[in-house]
């Protein structure tokens, strides 16, 4: 796995606060000019803002739900036509961030089910796993955005069936709602073997 299919890198030094916006433009120069009004709207950290597969523009902001709103709705009217997808989470669930950071590694063992929801677009992955986190007693396994997927995204989850089954109904529905589901799974008792792959 080369470094391009990682998921960009969240800075460490910004105080994450539970609430979160991101905008997904198709215009790497207007994502950068985005992020500045985004900046400038009001007192919002960014947490990236880069370029990813396939010539998109991210970029992920954390603040206080009052900053983060105006931030996103005034980088949503200058990205006009080149916004491809946003997102506004209030109360992100806890798992996600820690699994955006992920650099790898492998789990082992049985696992009772696994769910695997994918999407055209970033905002659309992280809305419908912190949807899906919030239904059912699952654990986030991965999420990986746009670098090596040409722009799609997915995240994966695991639990005991029937709850595995119950948040990825309520994440697919969510994505499938906002017109970005590609696709999704729910596998009861993955093959060892196809566990340590994940």
């Amino acid at each position: 796995m080369n470094r391009n299919d990682f998921n960009p890198d969240l800075r460490d030094d910004a105080a994450l606060e539970p609430c979160i916006g991101l905008l997904e433009l198709c215009s790497v120069a207007r994502g950068v000019e985005t992020a500045d009004a985004v900046l400038k709207e009001a007192a919002v950290e960014l947490l990236f803002a880069t370029p990813v597969h396939p010539g998109k523009y991210l970029l992920l902001f954390t603040g206080s739900v009052q900053d983060v709103r105006s931030s996103a709705r005034r980088g949503a009217e200058l990205a006009g036509a080149d916004l491809v997808d946003q997102l506004f989470i209030p109360q992100l669930h806890e798992q996600v961030v820690p699994i955006l950071k992920r650099k790898g590694g492998r789990i082992q063992g049985q696992l009772d089910a696994i769910g695997v929801i994918e999407t055209n677009t970033v905002a659309s992955a992280i809305v419908a796993a912190d949807v899906a986190l919030k239904t059912a007693t699952v654990d986030l396994v991965d999420l990986r955005i746009a670098n090596g997927l040409g722009g799609k995204s997915f995240f994966v989850l695991t639990g005991p069936v029937a709850d595995v089954r119950s948040a990825v109904h309520s994440g697919a529905s969510n994505a499938q709602a906002a017109g970005h589901l590609a696709r999704e799974v729910v596998i009861p008792r993955p093959h060892p073997e196809l566990v340590v792959h994940l």
